[in-house]
């Protein structure tokens, strides 16, 4: 939905409020966003959060990741613009606040500026290492089955959404473009609680893109009271690569997750996507992660799906999974309702629809 807002020179001879003169608005231009998503979930084991041992199958009604957002730009001339962003995650099943940091605009509220020089913003925002993983992931971090449970389970929300942030991404030249990102701890007199830092390096080539990118993130500072923890102390590292060649999409990426005083888990995945016409595409990946610490500590993930189209908004999806996790490894299926799983194999299939808007 978009709203054009007349530009208006407003000339008062005194309006001042808290000292600070009202300014003329420019036009500019806003628009709400979102994405509703419900199903079902069929798991054939799952995780006792006590006993951690298996409690049995589960079907369960689930609010996949759903969200809503307003975001708009102002132009200011000469190829500039100020932009911004709101978005908020809530669960469609129960209209809870999720797949956030547990605030309301938990998810993304920035403001920016844009042009050729390339793009500033300051505020609670994604990080190059997240949007890295968007880009070189086989299932394009699907709820279901992909990098994004094994992402949360490491580390919940960290390094996804960055409150106090301040990035910078460069314009594409010769092919190379780079991203980095500083968001402060907030906590007086303690420079490093809280201190976030993320950066990116992306090489396109034609159909082939390469990203590599780096998190370093710190415990404490004031981010650490938001409701969903977001400044769990953990070292990422990813690299990865995609190639399209007409309809069919192939991507490799490599992750390590280490967690100070705890994990150090490499992923290794692929996959390929396919678009068979306009209303049928399907997508397939698989993910071996290993505990660098205790190689015995071991899981692999593998997830297939099948999006039908009703329309360029709504979409019917079917989905099937497989873990076999060894060890202490307690790989889970889905960010919603089965994050972690039990010892030995485990099914899951997710049906469900999404609508776009």
């Amino acid at each position: 939905m978009h709203g054009n807002f007349r530009k208006c020179a407003i000339t008062l001879s005194s309006v001042v409020l808290g000292g600070v003169i009202l300014p003329a608005h420019a036009q500019s231009d806003v628009t709400l966003y979102g994405i509703i998503d419900d199903g079902l979930l069929y798991t054939s084991k799952s995780l006792n959060p006590i006993t951690r041992q298996n409690s049995g199958n589960q079907i369960s009604v689930i609010g996949a990741p759903s969200l809503f957002g307003f975001k708009g730009s102002e132009d200011l001339g000469g190829g500039v613009k100020t932009i911004f962003d709101l978005e908020s995650g809530f669960l469609s099943s129960t209209g809870a606040l999720a797949v956030s940091n547990g605030n309301f605009f938990g998810r993304q509220a920035w403001v920016g500026i844009q042009g050729d020089f390339g793009t500033v913003k300051a505020g609670l925002q994604y990080s190059p290492f997240g949007l890295s993983l968007l880009a070189t992931d086989a299932r394009a971090v699907s709820f279901f089955g992909s990098m994004l449970p094994l992402y949360v389970q490491n580390v919940s929300v960290t390094g996804g959404f960055n409150p106090n942030a301040l990035s910078y991404a460069s314009p594409t030249i010769g092919g190379f473009q780079g991203s980095a990102m500083l968001a402060l701890g907030g906590a007086a007199g303690d420079f490093q609680a809280g201190l976030e830092y993320s950066a990116s390096l992306n090489y396109t080539y034609g159909p082939l893109l390469i990203s590599a990118a780096m998190y370093n993130g710190n415990a404490g500072g004031s981010a650490a009271t938001t409701p969903i923890q977001s400044t769990t102390a953990f070292t990422g590292r990813t690299i990865g690569a995609t190639y399209e060649y007409g309809d069919l999409t192939v991507k490799a990426v490599f992750v390590n997750f280490k967690v100070v005083g705890s994990f150090d888990d490499r992923v290794y995945g692929g996959g390929f996507s396919y678009r068979f016409n306009p209303a049928v595409s399907a997508d397939a990946g698989v993910w071996y992660t290993s505990d660098g610490n205790d190689t015995r500590n071991h899981s692999v993930l593998a997830a297939t799906g099948v999006n039908y189209s009703l329309s360029k908004a709504t979409l019917f999806y079917g989905q099937f999974g497989y873990i076999d996790n060894h060890g202490k490894m307690d790989t889970g299926m889905t960010t919603n309702g089965a994050l972690f799983g039990a010892t030995g194999s485990t099914l899951g299939v997710a049906v469900g629809i999404r609508h776009l808007f």
